[in-house]
C-alpha cells in the first residue's frame, strides 16, 4: 500500500477497530464506551490540529514559529506533570517547568549540534519531533519521580523527623527516598531499552520503515531516540527531586508536608 494514499476514507475503516472495542465494552458492561469515544474524538481533533499547524511551520521554517510551538508543548507538559504529582507543594509549577525546560534544552542542543547537524539550527523537521519525544518522556519521568518522592516523604515522616532530630541535614534525611524516586522514573526507559527489537518495535522504528526508510537506518534513529529519552528522563528526575526536597523543608529544617 502506498502510504501517501492513506486518506480520510481509508481512516474511516480504521475506526471500525474502536467501534469493535466500544461494542465489546457495552457487551461486557465495562463502562468504557464514553471514555473510548471521547479519547478517540480528542485524538482525531488534536492530531488534525497539530497536523495543520506543522504543515504551516514546515512549509516556511521560521525560528519564531518553531520556538512558539516548542513553548506551547512545554507549557502543556509542565501542567500535566504537575497535576500527576498530586500534591500542593509551594512553587511546584516553576520546579516542574524549569526541570523539563533544562533537561529538554540540554538534550536537544547536544543532539542538534553534535549528532544531526542540520543546515539551520531551527530545522522544524528535526527539532519539533525530537522535542515532542523528549518532552513526553521527560514529563512521564517527572510525574513518576515526583509522585514517588512525595508519597515516600508523607509515609515516612516519622522516620525523617527522627533522622533530623539526631542531627542529619534535610538532604541526608531524604537521600534514600530521592534515589528510589529517580530509579522509579527510569524503570520504563530501562525496560524499553532492554527488550527493544526483541519484544517491541518502537514507534520511530516502525514509522520510518512504513515510510520507506531502510530498517538499518531506522534502527540508528531509534537508538538515538532511546538514548535521548533516557538522558532527558534522568536529568528531569534529578532536578524534580532536588526541587521537591528544597520545597518541603522550611528554614528551620522542618518537614512541611
Amino acid at each position: 500500500m502506498d502510504l501517501a494514499k492513506f486518506d480520510p476514507t481509508n481512516f474511516t475503516w480504521a475506526l471500525g477497530l474502536i467501534a469493535f472495542a466500544i461494542g465489546l465494552s457495552a457487551w461486557e458492561k465495562l463502562g468504557l464506551e464514553w471514555p473510548l469515544a471521547i479519547a478517540t474524538g480528542r485524538t482525531i481533533l488534536q492530531l488534525l490540529g497539530v497536523g495543520f499547524v506543522l504543515e504551516v511551520v514546515f512549509a516556511q521554517p521560521n525560528p519564531v514559529l518553531v520556538i512558539a510551538v516548542l513553548f506551547v508543548m512545554l507549557i502543556i507538559a509542565t501542567r500535566v506533570a504537575k497535576s500527576r504529582i498530586g500534591e500542593k507543594i509551594p512553587q511546584m509549577l516553576p520546579v516542574v517547568g524549569g526541570s523539563l525546560l533544562l533537561s529538554t534544552a540540554l538534550t536537544l542542543v547536544y543532539v542538534n549540534f553534535l549528532v544531526i547537524k542540520p543546515q539551520i539550527w531551527y530545522e522544524p523537521q528535526f527539532l519539533i519531533p525530537f522535542a515532542g519525544i523528549v518532552l513526553g518522556n521527560a514529563m512521564n519521568g517527572a510525574a513518576l519521580a515526583g509522585e514517588r518522592l512525595v508519597s515516600s516523604l508523607k509515609s515516612t515522616r516519622l522516620e525523617i523527623e527522627t533522622h533530623l532530630s539526631l542531627g542529619a541535614t534535610p538532604a541526608q534525611a531524604v537521600a534514600q527516598y530521592k534515589k528510589e524516586a529517580i530509579k522509579a522514573a527510569m524503570i520504563p526507559n530501562l525496560n524499553t531499552m532492554t527488550v527493544v527489537g526483541l519484544v517491541t518495535l518502537p514507534g520511530t522504528f516502525t514509522g520510518q520503515i512504513l515510510g520507506g526508510v531502510s530498517p538499518f537506518i531506522a534502527a540508528f534513529y531509534q537508538m538515538l531516540i532511546l538514548v535521548m529519552q533516557a538522558s532527558a528522563t534522568l536529568i528531569t528526575a534529578f532536578l524534580i527531586t532536588q526541587g521537591i526536597c528544597r520545597q518541603v523543608f522550611n528554614s528551620d529544617a522542618q518537614l512541611k508536608i
